[in-house]
């Protein structure tokens, strides 16, 4: 079984370097395969753009096999040739944008079975914003004001993400339509890295705030902590 990346947001600059590299090194080192997935970007068609910039800033910190696999709707993310490239990554990092889009393109596809099947072998899989609340059980689509089952890579779970922001005024509600699962608070700039069983470390500039069954708790950067 592979790694997890969750990131609040703001990816690609500034303290996100922390865990990244945290990431690269789980996934084998400057020489492993990285995919950038821009599928949450493609609904202003903006994937284009937000690709690039994953792929220039992996190789900023070292990267040297970073591409991007246009994932951008359900005939692309049924495309045996970009299955086929994501099946071989080492680190699966899937983009901020419109998490309903991103959620649904990706549920039954033959990209996502490759993405799990390469995580099972041990890739890392990451997401920022949109891209690690879809990786819940359930995540909160703002632009819709609805809750949704997400892709379900950690069960019991929903993320709230740039908490520091906006993401902290969605607790309350939350709270109340998810009273059995833990929510996540993740600070923009900020990654919890899952770096082997049930443990996982903080990374970069914020902190993460766990609510569940009426507690919260904060854990800041260079923290360990299990969960679930």
């Amino acid at each position: 079984m592979g790694f997890l990346l969750l990131a609040g947001g703001a990816e690609f600059g500034g303290q996100m370097s922390a865990p990244d590299l945290r990431a690269i090194e789980l996934a084998g080192g400057f020489d492993a395969p990285i995919c950038i997935l821009p599928t949450a970007a493609a609904p202003d068609n903006n994937h284009k753009r937000a690709g690039d910039n994953g792929t220039r800033w992996f190789q900023s910190l070292g990267a040297k096999n970073v591409f991007t696999a246009d994932v951008i709707d359900s005939k692309s993310a049924n495309d045996e040739t970009l299955a086929a490239s994501l099946r071989t990554s080492r680190l699966i990092y899937l983009l901020g944008g419109f998490p309903h889009f991103l959620g649904e393109t990706l549920a039954n596809s033959i990209c996502w079975q490759a993405a799990l099947d390469a995580h099972q072998q041990g890739a890392v899989i990451a997401g920022s914003s949109a891209g690690a609340m879809v990786l819940c059980e359930h995540y909160y689509d703002p632009y819709e004001k609805k809750l949704l089952r997400g892709l379900n890579l950690i069960p019991n779970a929903c993320v709230l993400p740039h908490h520091n922001n906006f993401g902290k005024a969605w607790a309350s509600q939350l709270g109340q339509l998810l009273p059995g699962s833990v929510l996540i608070g993740i600070d923009e700039s900020t990654g919890m890295v899952n770096d082997g069983g049930n443990e996982w470390q903080i990374h970069g500039a914020g902190e993460v705030t766990f609510y569940r069954a009426g507690s919260t708790v904060r854990y800041g950067r260079g923290e360990r902590f299990s969960f679930p």
